[in-house]
């Protein structure tokens, strides 16, 4: 019974850092989207050297006496990118139809 004990013990312990594996991942897989999806691969032609220095640039913006402002200025374009990205496109066959 103890040994027992011990292995769903185990498990579930597995099963936890498991979890915060699979959403450390996921996470990091959302962070490498945004960098594809701002098309910063192909205008940087995948030099992460580069990538990584304006990485860096922003991390030293951001704790910058003008951090706030460049914060919500980055915020703000985000948001509107989101929103104009969840927008319905116009179906070119529907344009006409009444």
């Amino acid at each position: 019974m103890r040994h027992r004990l011990e292995l769903v013990k185990a498990r579930t312990g597995t099963r936890e850092w498991q979890v915060k594996r699979r959403e450390r991942t996921r996470q990091l897989i959302e962070l490498g989207g945004l960098v594809v999806k701002a098309g910063l691969v192909e205008l940087t032609f995948d030099d992460r050297a580069k990538l990584y220095g304006a990485f860096l640039w922003m991390a030293e913006k951001l704790q910058s006496d003008q951090g706030e402002h460049a914060a919500a200025l980055w915020q703000r374009r985000g948001k509107r990118a989101f929103e104009a990205e969840a927008l319905p496109r116009a179906d070119a066959s529907a344009i006409g139809t009444p």
